[in-house]
């Protein structure tokens, strides 16, 4: 077990912990049961009690089950952040389903995917991506949908600017095959038995790795429960905090810091649909925010706003987050403006947010932390596998409670991504690291071809795979390429079929793949190649390209 990071331990904290052996279901039921009246949420100055979500949550389980939802069932959760997103996903829990979260920037190709390789019937989803759903209900792909209106939960005056989908009525529903979310659940259907525990499929999250489309990261309610325990301990959280959730509940850094922890702990989250930097330190201030989870360029943008000093942060006890290595110049304005450091983290979809935290009184800068309670993480060689000692660099390799039991339906996938160690069974992130002498990971390159944009994770092979739907490419290539703004953005190389040369053009692919694939994933830049370089046994060399793309990378 590594334990050198044991002497930069925060205090007051065990190296243990013993783990709730529940659903996680069961952590809204105890906090409806003891904090009844209490907000669980705040929606742009609309209140939800714990009370009134648990008796939603178990309204809708009871029509997912009338619909046909049995224990193990997937039910696909498309929807952006709002209440609605909360109680279908504790709905789905406690129909003893599993939840399926969808990023709701995917087109109807890309849903497919989802709902094909899951056997999912049934979607909830927001108003606004009910486009993307319809062809895949009258294609008879999925069966059944649940529309949901965010703003019929702004129910109190507010002076906040409202997205455009909050702002927007219900509208009406042409299509026999899905239901509005206010019928669904004044349908009138009690739930019944709870028969899912720590063992059972909770949430399948989808991550990509060098190849295919994307794989979805089977966890159980005890791997879910795990990181949402942790981040609550970590953080000093108690039960009279409010957090801010900005970040994406699909994503499993907003999904158990913003919701499952503060839901596991009974306190109340204060929820954005849209980032927009002028509300968040509206909300702050105006709730007296203790935690807020973010990604770093939330946090760059919010301390950009030339007017940030007027408003009151002095409620926050602990700001962090992760999706790149936060600027020195910006922690140092951070911390002059709050007292607070940044605390940055590590984790993965196959981990369920967090395997590493910087210790809140001894945070390291850019570096992804040291591994938090019950998580061992080694550094190995990538060629042999040989363990690496302190300042080596080589994959970082993990095991711990919240580790997923593999990929759905992909035995091959899952074999290849743990390896043994110490007669332990440890997960390859794919990830190039070390770790100091103090104990401390830092990240130092990927081995996965992942591009991070503005801290969305694009797959090159995913974007590759949508495009060769176009007609008129033979071949393409995706890696990324220098962003002024973002960092690195999306590039694609693409070879045309014979006679399309000079009757389509780069631009031409730009308009076809926005249409395709969401916005974050649309390649800035569309080359239109003779030819890709390609290896002896035939292979598209990838790397080549992108080293002509980025020169330093060749020489790193």
């Amino acid at each position: 077990m590594f334990d050198r990071h044991h002497g930069v331990w925060p205090a007051n904290l065990p190296l243990h912990l013993v783990l709730p052996q529940t659903s996680l279901y069961s952590n809204l039921a105890i906090s409806a049961l003891r904090y009844p009246d209490r907000a669980a949420m705040i929606y742009y100055d609309s209140p939800i009690s714990y009370r009134r979500l648990d008796a939603e949550v178990q309204a809708l389980a009871g029509y997912l089950q009338h619909r046909g939802v049995a224990k193990g069932d997937r039910v696909l959760l498309f929807m952006q952040n709002a209440p609605q997103f909360v109680i279908a996903y504790y709905a789905i829990l406690r129909a003893n389903a599993v939840v399926v979260p969808v990023n709701p920037m995917n087109r109807s190709v890309e849903l497919e995917h989802y709902a094909e390789d899951t056997g999912a019937t049934i979607c909830i989803c927001g108003q606004e991506r009910f486009e993307a759903v319809t062809p895949l209900l009258e294609s008879g792909r999925l069966e059944h949908a649940v529309v949901a209106s965010y703003g019929d939960y702004v129910t109190e005056d507010t002076d906040l600017d409202l997205p455009a989908e909050v702002q927007a009525a219900a509208q009406p529903i042409d299509c026999g095959d899905a239901i509005h979310w206010s019928q669904a659940l004044h349908a009138g259907h009690a739930p019944g038995e709870l028969e899912v525990g720590p063992d059972d499929l909770a949430v399948l999250p989808y991550s990509s790795g060098t190849t295919g489309a994307p794989k979805g990261c089977m966890h159980t309610h005890a791997t879910v429960m795990a990181t949402a325990v942790q981040s609550v301990y970590w953080s000093h959280s108690t039960s009279e905090g409010k957090s801010l959730a900005t970040l994406p509940y699909f994503h499993v850094t907003g999904m158990q810091n913003g919701m499952n922890a503060p839901i596991f702990i009974g306190s109340t989250v204060v929820l954005m649909t849209r980032w927009e930097r002028r509300t968040a330190a509206k909300l702050i201030e105006r709730y007296r925010i203790t935690r807020w989870t973010n990604i770093v360029t939330m946090a760059i943008d919010m301390l950009a706003d030339p007017e940030i000093e007027s408003f009151d942060l002095s409620s926050l006890q602990n700001i962090g987050g992760g999706g790149a290595a936060m600027p020195e110049a910006v922690s140092e304005k951070l911390f002059k403006l709050t007292g607070l450091h940044y605390v940055e983290g590590y984790g993965l979809s196959e981990t369920i947010a967090g395997t590493h935290i910087n210790p809140f009184d001894a945070p390291k800068p850019q570096c992804l932390g040291i591994p938090v309670f019950d998580v061992d993480s080694r550094i190995v060689d990538t060629d042999t596998l040989a363990e690496l000692g302190p300042n080596e660099v080589g994959e970082i390799i993990t095991r711990g409670p919240q580790v997923f039991s593999g990929y759905w339906r992909r035995p091959e996938a899952t074999k290849a991504a743990f390896m043994a160690l110490d007669g332990e069974r440890f997960f390859r992130t794919g990830d190039i690291g070390y770790y100091d002498d103090e104990g401390y990971f830092f990240l130092v390159d990927r081995v996965k071809r992942m591009i991070n944009a503005s801290g969305y994770k694009v797959w090159p092979a995913e974007v590759e795979s949508l495009m060769y739907r176009h007609p008129d490419i033979r071949e393409a290539c995706v890696i990324s390429t220098p962003h002024e703004r973002r960092g690195e953005g999306v590039k694609a190389c693409v070879v045309l079929v014979d006679g399309a040369a000079g009757r389509v053009s780069g631009e031409d692919i730009r308009d076809w793949c926005k249409d395709n694939m969401a916005a974050y994933k649309v390649p800035q830049v569309v080359e239109i190649c003779d030819s890709l370089p390609r290896s002896p046994t035939g292979k598209i060399m990838w790397r080549a390209l992108q080293e002509q793309e980025w020169p330093e990378a060749k020489a790193g």
